[in-house]
């Protein structure tokens, strides 16, 4: 059986999947993928879905979204030459900010497809194909534009939804839905691909176990939401209910190396619960371009053509890593004299010269033995859900609205993650534990913002009061690295201007270029349901 990437790369050549476009409100582009010729199979179905886990879709977030603003903007990296950066990691953002625009027109086009794809399944699809095998496409889609609402949710709140394409031509003004309904329709879908999704696929393919994993999470989000001081039981409980199911039925474990995880040669281990399935090779505007963008170093770049904005960690990130957490360190962030011995094989390796990003720079086209591997198609399969974050999901709604947790569930599935990464395990959970915790394990994989939107939903005081230390402390800034000595001083340059954080910094503006496309959108947000 087909790779789901290599399924990706034929549907690249023979069909015309819906690109990028300047407004979500525009409607996706007619296919052969959504022709009455298609739909025929079940292989088509499995065509069609494959179409949903990169490409042209996912191109705009993954480039524009999923680091800058799960990351940049929670203080962990900066690049001083990019002012739409500069906006972000100083928290002086407008609606004309390009990353702000392409992050929610990128997940608006996933959602125009996804929606393209259900519909076509349930109006087309011949009736010789099984409505076992229907269902379990809807739910591929499904789970897909429930991962995109999400974060349409986390990072600007009210939001329109859109779950039936048509409906634009007749009206295409409409009004953002209350944030409380987006999650609502989150989980709807999140629920159905719980149901629907088998337990195994093949290799990079989401499962029950992914939609489970997901749902876990999206309650763990909603539980805090408009609950100043606590977060709501039966949501956490909801969360403790999924997020535990995958951590004790799912037969899943955690890949054994942090380190290799994150090399194109172990992509979509078992760990991997849901990651965008991109070609090396495929070329601009349809491929993986995290490296071409963020890389420290052209020559670790395929062509020596990459590291357009070489993304400098914060100091406020470094010292988040204990003097223990070395192998996580070293595989997320590169410190001046680390040696990278799989990186610019052809030139004896690959040594920094200063603090920059490691985790997704999987090296050039001769370090991976694939000849067509261009700078903007890396093969990396980058995860937007992984075990280990379901992991640390259930523990922390275990700890729930409590100051501290020793439960037995919560500290065996936390420590699994700690030892993994050959740090000292722990008796008893904090909040701030956990917070720091997710955000090592996870950092540059665009969580960090996400927990703090969710920390900032019950406990907004001092949600804003945690982002204002970043630069109380003077930890929103570069630094420098002496490996003689192994010390790490904060840059001597000027720390940016940072505006101070209030509860407004947790949602994004609107992009402006949507205001003036559908002005419904400045108004007050109605209901869904």
């Amino acid at each position: 059986m087909k790779s789901i990437h290599k399924i990706i790369t034929i549907l690249l050549c023979v069909a015309a999947i819906a690109g990028c476009k300047k407004s979500f409100l525009d409607r996706p582009s007619n296919s052969q993928i959504s022709a009455n010729t298609f739909y025929k199979t079940t292989s088509e179905l499995r065509l069609a879905t494959a179409s949903l886990y990169a490409g042209s879709e996912w191109f705009q977030w993954n480039t524009q979204g999923y680091i800058p603003l799960g990351d940049v903007l929670a203080g962990t990296a900066s690049f001083p030459y990019n002012g739409d950066l500069v906006q972000l990691f100083t928290r002086t953002i407008t609606a004309q900010n390009g990353l702000v625009t392409n992050g929610w027109v990128g997940l608006y086009n996933v959602i125009a497809q996804c929606n393209t794809v259900i519909s076509a399944i349930q109006q087309q699809a011949s009736s010789s194909i099984s409505v076992a095998d229907k269902n379990a496409a809807i739910a591929e889609a499904k789970f897909i534009r429930a991962v995109a609402y999400y974060h349409l949710a986390v990072y600007w709140g009210a939001v329109p939804i859109i779950e039936d394409n048509n409906k634009l031509i007749k009206d295409p003004l409409l009004p953002r839905n209350i944030v409380s309904d987006v999650y609502k329709f989150v989980a709807k879908d999140l629920t159905y691909a719980v149901q629907y999704l088998p337990k195994t696929d093949e290799k990079g393919r989401v499962t029950t176990w992914s939609a489970q994993g997901m749902l876990g999470k999206v309650y763990l989000t909603m539980s805090g939401l408009g609950k100043s001081g606590s977060r709501d039981q039966a949501l956490l409980d909801s969360a403790k209910k999924y997020a535990g199911n995958v951590c004790k039925n799912s037969n899943l474990n955690l890949f054994p190396s942090y380190y290799d995880l994150f090399k194109v040669q172990n992509n979509d281990s078992p760990e991997s619960l849901f990651a965008l399935q991109w070609a090396g090779g495929v070329g601009y505007g349809i491929g993986n371009a995290l490296q071409q963008y963020f890389a420290p170093d052209g020559k670790v770049t395929p062509q020596q053509q990459g590291g357009w904005e070489n993304l400098a960690p914060s100091y406020d990130l470094y010292q988040m890593y204990s003097g223990k957490d070395t192998v996580r360190r070293k595989a997320t962030i590169m410190l001046t004299g680390d040696f990278y011995p799989e990186l610019n094989q052809a030139g004896g390796g690959f040594t920094a010269k200063a603090p920059g990003l490691k985790k997704h720079i999987v090296g050039t086209e001769k370090d991976n033995n694939l000849p067509t591997m261009d700078s903007w198609s890396s093969p990396e399969h980058n995860a937007i859900l992984r075990l280990a974050d379901v992991y640390l999901v259930y523990a922390e709604a275990i700890l729930g609205n409590n100051a501290t947790t020793s439960d037995g569930d919560a500290i065996t599935y936390f420590n699994k993650v700690r030892a993994r990464a050959g740090v000292d395990i722990v008796t008893a959970i904090t909040p701030a534990l956990l917070r720091t915790e997710r955000r090592v394990e996870l950092a540059f994989e665009g969580q960090y913002w996400i927990d703090l939107v969710r920390y900032s939903y019950y406990d907004p005081t001092n949600a804003v009061k945690f982002l204002n230390d970043q630069d109380l402390n003077h930890g929103r800034i570069s630094f420098t690295y002496d490996p003689a000595t192994k010390i790490a001083r904060r840059d001597t340059i000027a720390p940016p201007v940072t505006l101070p954080a209030t509860i407004a910094s947790f949602t994004l503006p609107i992009p402006s270029s949507e205001l003036t496309t559908d002005p419904k959108l400045a108004q007050p947000p109605v209901p869904y349901y």
